[in-house]
């Protein structure tokens, strides 16, 4: 039986937003059609928390139906990019193996292949668990989050020449007064090629981004509207670096858990299409201001299922 996608809750020039369950709006989804997934789902966490999340013992059965979609609608070298945070085990100072189990049981049962693995240090991040850091003060604090890069085949699309950072002072001063090609005590052979200004460095895969949003425009605009803001958003320069690394303009970029939309307003900025699934109707609805200029905040709060007149710097309809 053929499966279509409902009326979006609202679209821009490029994307398009759906209130549901992911489990059901991906399989109208049509197969080998998008380009990237890039996602954080609810993480495996102990304690419950208010948007859903699954417990850790439960994560892959849970997650696996959902990822035989995600392998069917990818291209042949599209990716599926994962956030996932770490989870401690009920009661003791010891780590969850949910992350990894996800990703054994990604490439062994389903196919992918684990094109590299990245990992987020959030700099900005507070000390926690609080009971094992801050109080026993036995263990340091949990700053970092895995992010697993996966592929249908072992030769994703990607480039890092579009990833490519600014190059450190000493590298500069290479450039500058030229490098003698030479044996390196580790062995390394140092081609004269290794001094060639080639416009940035390769980028490690730690990335170090401070998730430091407390007053930007998203959270004003819900809080002047009454809507509760989602709880757990990764910063924007997370899924532009993926969606820099691994798609071109005009490619599709799926977001199943779009939480508050920064994986579609990412895509907005760099010219890529983009279609986000939420299941929360407050946290969509809330989502809208990333790509809002003035929103008619009254209008936001009723029921009303017309569209709503908005003014923003891209063109947006809200469908709801």
């Amino acid at each position: 039986m053929k499966i279509t996608l409902p009326s979006p809750a609202y679209k821009t020039r490029l994307g398009a937003a759906y209130l549901g369950d992911s489990f059901d709006l991906i399989r109208s989804i049509r197969d080998e059609s998008v380009n990237l997934i890039m996602t954080s789902p609810p993480f495996g966490l102990v304690r419950k928390k208010e948007y859903g999340n699954v417990d850790s013992r439960d994560y892959v059965g849970w997650f696996l139906p959902l990822a035989e979609e995600f392998r069917r609608t990818l291209t042949e070298d599209g990716s599926l990019v994962i956030d996932l945070g770490g989870s401690w085990n009920k009661g003791i100072p010891t780590r969850s193996l949910y992350v990894f189990e996800l990703l054994i049981a990604l490439c062994r049962h389903l196919g992918f292949h684990l094109a590299q693995e990245f990992y987020w240090y959030n700099t900005a991040k507070l000390p926690s668990p609080a009971e094992w850091v801050t109080v026993r003060r036995i263990r340091v604090k949990d700053a970092v989050n895995t992010i697993w890069w996966l592929s249908k085949t072992p030769h994703p699309k990607a480039n890092n020449r579009n990833v490519l950072v600014p190059y450190s002072e000493s590298m500069k001063s290479l450039l500058k007064n030229g490098y003698k090609a030479q044996l390196r005590p580790s062995g390394h052979d140092i081609s004269a090629g290794f001094s060639k200004d080639h416009g940035g460095a390769i980028p490690p895969n730690i990335l170090s981004i401070a998730n430091t949003d407390s007053n930007g425009s998203y959270l004003s605009q819900c809080k002047e509207a009454g809507l509760k803001p989602h709880p757990a958003r990764f910063p924007r320069e997370l899924p532009e670096f993926f969606i820099r690394f691994l798609t071109d303009p005009e490619d599709t970029v799926l977001d199943p858990f779009a939480g508050s939309n920064v994986t579609g307003e990412a895509c907005e900025l760099l010219g890529r299409k983009w279609k986000a699934f939420e299941l929360s109707e407050e946290y969509l609805r809330a989502s809208l201001f990333r790509f809002s200029g003035r929103v008619d905040h009254r209008k936001l709060r009723t029921e009303s299922k017309h569209a709503y007149d908005i003014s923003m710097p891209q063109q947006v309809d809200w469908l709801f």
